[in-house]
């Protein structure tokens, strides 16, 4: 009896190390692909090439000498205070929530006739932390952090709707971005069928 105990321990213990490197790998490669994402979106945009660089002026006040690349006769642009975060935009790809939308509306709609029923209650916690890792994993990461906010709304102690929101804040941070305050978070992008 205690052999088959040990055993089961140890392939649960294996079960819980091997979903906890997946999450990681997961975490590793949305960062990865924001940060590519955010990189290719703040690329250099292409400028015609200058065929006549030293061309002058028709205008008899001053003759235009310069390469179209020089900073020579340019104004300066403002340069935003250091510290100052972007604001944050919708972005990610737009998936299907219907039947997410749908758990979303049958929990609330309990809930509404029971209010002080704590099942209720954890029924709507995860249905929104259903819909937010979905929006995740379609790194809608603005929508998907109102929905692990709403979970904490209604399951405080739901440790894995504090991890997301702590990682998407971070995210944000490290772009150089706002995150959404609560209540500015967008609903889910428009899904059309192709």
């Amino acid at each position: 009896m205690r052999e088959i105990f040990l055993n089961f321990h140890a392939k649960l213990a294996e079960t819980a190390k091997e979903e906890l490197r997946k999450n990681r790998m997961k975490l590793a490669i949305i960062c990865v692909s924001l940060c590519f994402l955010i990189g290719c979106g703040n690329a250099a945009k292409p400028v015609g090439q200058n065929t006549n660089a030293l061309a002058v002026s028709t205008t008899p006040e001053k003759p235009q000498t310069a390469i179209a690349h020089s900073s020579e006769d340019q104004t300066s642009k403002p340069v935003a205070p250091v510290g100052d975060k972007s604001k944050w935009t919708a972005s990610g790809d737009p998936i299907d929530t219907k039947e997410l939308d749908s758990g979303v509306m049958a929990a609330e709609k309990a809930l509404g006739s029971k209010p002080k029923d704590t099942a209720a209650k954890k029924a709507l916690a995860d249905a929104f932390y259903k819909r937010g890792v979905a929006l995740t994993e379609a790194r809608q990461y603005a929508s998907a952090l109102g929905d692990y906010r709403r979970t904490l709304g209604h399951d405080p102690t739901n440790a894995g709707a504090k991890e997301w929101i702590e990682k998407i804040v971070m995210i944000y941070d490290s772009m150089g971005r706002q995150s959404p305050k609560e209540g500015e978070e967008p609903p889910p992008l428009p899904f059309t069928k192709k």
